[in-house]
């Protein structure tokens, strides 16, 4: 009978090393994912600076290297998740935007006011609208967006600071494979701004907000 030979400190070490990179990967890709907000897009929501965590689980399990395909589905994103995607017109960026209408709603915009289902949608708390003017419909679609249907398995998604938001008025579409998943926590925000002294950066009273 031949005892063991123990391990070398190196070896522990690096094995060690090597169990928590394939452990942070795993949550990274398939649990939480941290993103930080470098626009002014979802204001007051999300101001420049925060750092948030995203719950890439909730809408599922999604397999790498597929574009997107679920394996074990769990839920769609609702109307009025705060949701983390691919830029439609350039998948290499991600962005962030609130759901206001999914596959099968119809929507429309008449003087900034939003409409799902021929419905006006009230109680929108987080909306904000800073620009005082009304643009016409037929200069752009910021204010009056004539009425459209959103086909299945796409989100349309507006940014909280609907006067100066680049969103799917513009561009269209989401479609759900390029969903990364939902915004639910601030866990750090810096305030660029506020360099000196450094701890008048930190907007400490954000620090673990719940996103809604």
């Amino acid at each position: 009978m031949t005892e063991k030979k123990p391990k070398s400190s190196l070896r522990e070490n690096t094995e060690a090393i090597i169990i928590a990179i394939i452990i942070a990967m795993f949550i990274r890709t398939f649990i939480i994912q941290a993103f930080k907000i470098p626009s002014g897009s979802m204001l007051e929501t999300l101001q420049i600076g925060d750092q948030i965590l995203v719950n890439k689980f909730i809408y599922g399990i999604k397999i790498p290297f597929t574009e997107g395909k679920t394996l074990i589905p769990v839920k769609d994103p609702q109307k009025g998740d705060i949701v983390v995607f691919k830029y439609p017109e350039d998948p290499s960026k991600d962005f962030i935007k609130r759901v206001v209408a999914t596959g099968g709603d119809t929507l429309e915009i008449i003087d900034k006011n939003l409409y799902v289902n021929s419905k006006k949608v009230e109680g929108e708390t987080y909306a904000v609208h800073k620009a005082k003017d009304i643009i016409p419909g037929n200069f752009s679609s910021r204010d009056n967006l004539r009425k459209i249907k959103v086909p299945e398995n796409k989100l349309f998604v507006m940014g909280d600071n609907r006067d100066n938001s680049h969103d799917s008025r513009f561009w269209g579409f989401v479609d759900l494979t390029s969903v990364r998943g939902e915004a639910f926590i601030i866990y750090w925000s810096w305030n660029k701004d506020k360099i000196v002294p450094i701890w008048n950066s930190v907007r400490w009273s954000r620090i673990g907000d719940i996103l809604r």
